[in-house]
């Protein structure tokens, strides 16, 4: 059975990548005190936690002037270990105490099997700050891959890629 996390509050949070452009192996990382937590993630997801975390951010009213998070460095932690790999995730905004949740949950490869264990999950407790700076080096990471096709928008290798808005026959390079 996997293991549940909550890291409140999260000291360090970051997303990166380990790879080539086109097999890249993504990863959500926290950290709080002498706890970290590295989780296995798809791209798209950690594209889609970098555009909520900005909508909501851009929601808030900007009551107080925010520190820098204390740690700028966003590179990711030896060792890489993931607890598991991402399944569904949730952004919430706790106004009590003005942090942002980050809540993910394990990704669960058959749900309608028998004797399926409740998923685990992670929470990272973060400030504004932290917040900010994960969105921003989620979508450094996100956009350091393969270039995207201005057709089609899926992402085309060195060499161009058979576009299907082109209906696959015009070469696209890059």
């Amino acid at each position: 059975m996997s293991s549940s996390f909550a890291l409140d509050p999260a000291t360090r949070i970051t997303a990166g990548a380990v790879g080539e452009p086109g097999n890249r192996t993504f990863y959500i990382q926290a950290r709080s005190a002498d706890q970290l937590v590295t989780l296995l993630a798809e791209k798209e997801q950690v594209r889609a936690l970098a555009t909520s975390i900005t909508q909501m951010l851009a929601a808030l009213e900007a009551t107080l002037e925010e520190e820098p998070p204390a740690d700028d460095d966003l590179e990711l932690e030896e060792p890489l270990l993931p607890e598991w790999r991402v399944g569904p995730m949730a952004l919430h905004y706790d106004e009590t105490n003005d942090r942002m949740l980050v809540i993910a949950s394990e990704l669960i490869d058959d749900p309608e099997a028998e004797d399926v264990p409740d998923p685990a999950t992670a929470r990272f407790s973060i400030t504004r700050a932290q917040a900010r700076a994960l969105a921003e080096r989620a979508e450094e990471v996100v956009d350091a891959g393969r270039p995207r096709c201005r057709f089609c928008g899926f992402p085309m290798d060195a060499d161009g890629h058979a576009c299907p808005a082109m209906n696959g026959h015009r070469e696209m390079g890059s």
